[in-house]
C-alpha cells in the first residue's frame, strides 16, 4: 500500500529581494501599530462545544451561505472555479436525501476513493450528516487491496472518482455484497448496480421538492460508530480505526481553542483526504469556520496552483516543508543573498521583540512565490526538523505543529499559536491529556493519551485494542517523547522502531535521520539495526536514496558517475554525523538504495516492509 509519488524539487527564481533595501523607507509607526493589533495574548482563545458533525454543519449553512467554500479547477488551464457554502450545503442535503431514501443505503458502510474532487467532500459530508458510515480508503491501493477492504468493511456501496472506474470494474464481480457502484460527475441513471452521483442527488432533489426531509431529521448520535479509517501503517498491516461524530468534532473544538482561524482564511488541500489528518484538519476544521479551500491539482502544480489560489494557510508533512526549505535556500545561496538574508532575520528578529514585524515586507519575495499571503504552515503526522521549523517562523511565517494518530482523530496535542515552541509538537489540546509512561532520566517514555478524540476501537479487533487502550483509558501511542515543564510535547521516537543494543541502550532512528536528512545530497534515509551472522549485536545502518541532481552538481558532471562515487559522498557525510553522536549511536554500515523507498500517504517510510528487502 506504497504511495506511488514523487516529492516535486520545488524551483524558485532568483531572489533580488530589492524590499531589503527599503528597509529604511517603510512606516515604523504604521507597521507597529498593525503589530499591535495581531498581537496575541498567551490564552486560549473561545472554542465552541459540538458533539457532531451535523450540528457543525447546520451551524456553517446557517453563518456563511455566501462565503466561499470550494476552490477546484475543471481543467488543468482553466481558472478556480469557485463554489459556495449554500451550494454545498444543498448538494450534501440532496445527495444524503438520494443515498438514503432513493438508493435505501441508510446506516450502511459507504466506501469514499478518489482524488481530492468537489465530489469527495460532498460525499464525505453527506454520510457524516447520517447516510451511514463512511470508509474513505486509498485512492493508490491496487485492486487486490481495494477488494480486501471492500470486504473487510462489510461495504454496501462504493463513491468513486471518474479517475478509478477502471480500477473499480476489475472489482465489481468479486464483491457480489456491494449494491451500488457510485460514480462522480455522472449524470447516469441506475443501470444493475451503477449510478452516477449527479443523478442521486437529483433524485434526493425531486423528494425533497415533494416535501421528503428526512435526512435533514435525521438525529446523529454523537458516540455511535460513524467512520472507518484503515491506517497505513509504518510498523504492520493495516488496521480498522472506528472512529464516531464525538471524535471528529472534539478535533475541531480542540484547534480553535490553540489557532486563530479566521472566516477570510483560504486553506490550499494538498494530502490526499482518505487521511484523517486531511479530512478532518484539512476539511472539517476550516468548514467549521467559514473559511475556503483551494484543491491541488497534484504535487508537480502546488507552487502554480499556491500563486493562483493566494492561501492563507497549508497543511503539510514535514518531507514537503523540508522540501521547501531546501529549494528556497538554495535559491538564495545561487543568488548569492544568503548572507543577507541572514542578517535580515537577525534583524527583523530583534525589531519584533519591540513590537515591530517587517518580516513580510522585506521576505516579500518568498511570500510571492505561495501566493503573497501565507500566514500559516501546519505540520504533522511526522517530526519536523527543528531548525526548518524555527526558519518559517524566522520568515515571518508562523509554524503550527500538530501530533497524534489516526487513533485519535487525529489531533491529540498542538502548537497554540499564541505561544509556539520550536520544535515541540505543541501542548495537549483541551480535550486530552498526555502524560510518559516509565520516563528514563532524560524524561523520555512511551506517549500515553486519553482524550475525547480518541477512537472507539479498532474494527474486529478487541484484542488489538485492549493493548492499545488501558481499562482507565489511556491510549499506548507507540511513540517516544518528552515534556517540558509547561507541558509541551517533544517527540523523540517510535518505541516499534527503537533500536536497542546489547548493553540495553536505546537508539531512536528518527534522530539520526533528522541530522542526515540536512545533507543536500541525501534525498531519503532510513536508519536500522541490522542483524549479523556472526554477532549478537545489531549493526546501526543507513539506507539512504541520494539527491542525484546534487550530487552531480557537486563532482560537475551529469553521466558516468559510479557507484563508488555516489557510495565515497554518501560515507563521507555518514562519518561526519557520526562525530556528533554518541560512539553507540555511530553509524556503521551503508546501503545505497536506487528506487523509491516504499512510503504511507503521510510520507513515512514503511519501515517493516523496507527491512524485509535486499538493497
Amino acid at each position: 500500500m506504497g504511495l506511488d509519488i514523487k516529492i516535486p524539487k520545488f524551483k524558485f527564481p532568483k531572489f533580488k529581494f530589492k524590499e531589503m533595501d527599503n528597509v529604511e523607507d517603510i512606516n515604523i509607526e504604521k507597521e507597529k501599530e498593525k503589530t499591535e493589533k495581531q498581537k496575541k495574548d498567551k490564552k486560549q482563545y473561545t472554542a465552541p462545544e459540538f458533539k457532531t458533525i451535523k450540528e457543525v454543519f447546520n451551524y456553517s449553512m446557517e453563518k456563511y451561505p455566501d462565503n466561499v467554500f470550494i476552490l477546484e479547477k475543471p481543467e488543468h488551464k482553466a481558472p478556480y472555479k469557485e463554489i459556495k457554502y449554500r451550494e454545498f450545503g444543498d448538494d450534501v442535503i440532496n445527495l444524503g436525501t438520494g443515498l438514503t431514501k432513493y438508493l435505501n443505503l441508510k446506516d450502511e458502510r459507504i466506501i469514499i476513493i478518489g482524488e481530492t474532487t468537489y465530489g469527495w467532500y460532498i460525499s464525505y459530508m453527506a454520510i457524516l450528516c447520517g447516510a451511514g458510515i463512511a470508509v474513505p480508503i486509498d485512492k493508490e491501493l491496487p485492486v487486490n487491496e481495494i477488494e480486501n477492504l471492500i470486504v473487510r468493511s462489510k461495504a454496501s456501496a462504493v463513491i468513486y472518482s471518474s479517475k478509478k472506474k477502471d480500477l473499480i470494474d476489475k472489482v465489481k464481480d468479486s464483491v457480489p455484497m456491494v449494491k451500488y457502484f457510485i460514480e462522480m460527475n455522472s449524470d447516469d441513471k441506475v443501470k444493475g448496480r451503477d449510478v452516477g452521483l449527479n443523478r442521486v442527488m437529483d433524485e434526493g432533489k425531486k423528494l425533497i421538492e415533494k416535501g421528503d426531509n428526512s435526512f435533514e431529521n435525521i438525529q446523529i448520535d454523537p458516540d455511535e460508530f460513524k467512520v472507518l479509517f484503515f491506517t497505513s501503517g509504518t510498523t504492520s498491516q493495516s488496521k480498522g480505526v472506528m472512529l464516531c461524530n464525538r471524535n471528529l468534532a472534539a478535533n475541531i473544538n480542540a484547534c480553535e481553542a490553540y489557532i486563530d482561524m479566521r472566516p477570510n482564511d483560504r486553506w490550499f488541500s494538498v494530502l490526499p483526504l482518505h487521511h484523517s489528518y486531511e479530512s478532518t484538519i484539512g476539511f472539517l476544521v476550516p468548514f467549521e469556520v467559514g473559511a475556503s479551500i483551494a484543491v491541488c491539482e497534484g504535487l508537480k502544480y502546488i507552487l502554480p496552483n499556491m500563486q493562483e489560489s493566494k492561501p492563507t494557510a497549508v497543511l503539510c508533512v514535514p518531507i514537503l516543508v523540508e522540501n521547501i526549505h531546501k529549494n528556497v535556500n538554495k535559491s538564495i545561496e545561487k543568488s548569492g543573498k544568503a548572507a543577507v538574508v541572514n542578517s535580515m532575520i537577525h534583524v527583523t528578529n530583534a525589531i519584533k521583540t519591540v513590537g515591530i514585524d517587517l518580516k513580510k515586507k522585506v521576505f516579500k519575495e518568498v511570500f510571492d512565490n505561495f501566493g503573497g499571503k501565507l500566514r500559516m504552515i501546519v505540520s504533522a503526522a511526522a517530526p519536523l526538523d527543528r531548525k526548518i521549523a524555527k526558519w518559517v517562523q524566522d520568515i515571518g511565517i508562523a509554524m503550527i505543529q500538530g501530533y497524534g494518530l489516526t487513533e485519535t482523530a487525529p489531533i491529540s496535542a498542538l502548537t497554540p499559536d499564541y505561544d509556539p515552541r520550536v520544535g515541540s509538537v505543541g501542548k495537549a489540546v483541551n480535550c486530552a491529556e498526555i502524560k510518559i509512561k516509565n520516563p528514563n532520566e532524560k524524561g523520555e517514555g512511551e506517549i500515553l493519551i486519553k482524550s475525547d478524540t480518541l477512537m472507539l476501537g479498532y474494527y474486529e479487533d478487541e484484542e488489538a485494542t485492549k493493548e492499545a487502550i488501558s481499562e482507565d483509558g489511556w491510549f499506548n501511542s507507540g511513540d517516544v517523547g518528552y515534556l517540558d515543564k509547561d507541558g509541551y510535547l517533544y517527540i523523540t521516537g517510535r518505541s516499534k522502531n527503537v533500536i536497542v543494543t546489547q548493553n540495553g541502550k536505546n537508539i531512536y532512528p528518527e534522530e539520526i535521520e533528522s541530522i542526515l536528512k540536512n545533507y543536500p545530497e541525501i534525498k531519503e534515509c532510513m536508519i536500522y539495526g541490522k542483524n549479523q551472522d556472526d554477532s549478537k549485536e545489531l549493526t546501526i545502518t543507513a539506507r539512504v536514496l541520494p539527491d542525484m541532481p546534487e550530487i552531480q552538481e557537486k563532482l560537475g558532471k551529469d553521466k558516468n558517475i559510479s557507484d563508488e562515487e555516489i557510495y565515497d559522498i554518501i560515507w563521507k557525510i555518514i562519518k561526519e554525523v557520526n562525530k556528533t553522536l554518541t560512539s553507540y549511536k555511530a553509524i556503521k554500515s551503508l546501503e545505497i538504495k536506487t528506487d523509491d523507498f516504499e512510503m504511507t500517504t503521510t510520507m513515512k517510510i514503511k519501515r517493516y516492509k523496507e527491512i524485509q528487502k535486499d538493497v
